[in-house]
């Protein structure tokens, strides 16, 4: 699996706030109003992934050091028992921070958008205070969903092995 590429979800965003800033402009009088919960899912999935990072990344670290432990010949104790973490588990942690950057940046443009055009009607529209707090809150949460996921995403990855650059045994360069 190749890495979420940053520039396409920077596009993305970028691409539907102009979308969603022309349709909100041009609907905006028959919208019902948003509400402040309407973006505490993607907060609370943000905070699940950036959990989940933080314990994968525990988990995987304390596997590697015992694994690196048990062949050192010195005469360290015994290394704690570490639990495995299953290859699978990880893989599906992958693909579901890459479709949750994928979502983060969607949601990050839309909420952009919403906030592009309620943002400066403050003063003129008694709604657009109300929706400006909703646009700002799901554009934060859209965000931090961005980062969580890229966050898991790279805590997914195999780190190269110290034996990659060494030629393999018999074989000469």
């Amino acid at each position: 699996m190749r890495p979420v590429p940053r520039r396409d979800l920077a596009v993305l965003a970028v691409g539907l706030a102009v979308a969603a800033w022309l349709v909100v402009r041009a609907v905006y009088g028959a919208l019902p109003p948003l509400q402040w919960w309407l973006p505490t899912p993607v907060a609370v999935l943000a905070l699940a992934e950036a959990l989940g990072a933080r314990t994968l990344k525990i988990r995987l670290t304390a596997q590697r050091e015992a694994r690196s432990a048990v062949h050192r010949p010195t005469a360290a104790p015994q290394p704690p028992f570490v639990r495995p973490v299953e290859p699978m588990l990880v893989a599906r942690l992958a693909v579901l921070a890459q479709a949750s950057a994928y979502v983060g940046a969607v949601f990050t443009g839309v909420w952009g958008g919403v906030l592009l055009h309620v943002g400066p009607a403050v003063g003129s529209l008694q709604a657009a205070g109300e929706d400006t707090v909703t646009a700002a809150i799901g554009l934060v949460s859209s965000a931090a969903l961005v980062a969580a996921a890229l966050w898991l995403e790279s805590v997914c990855r195999v780190p190269p092995s110290s034996t990659d650059d060494e030629p393999a045994p018999g074989v000469s360069a």
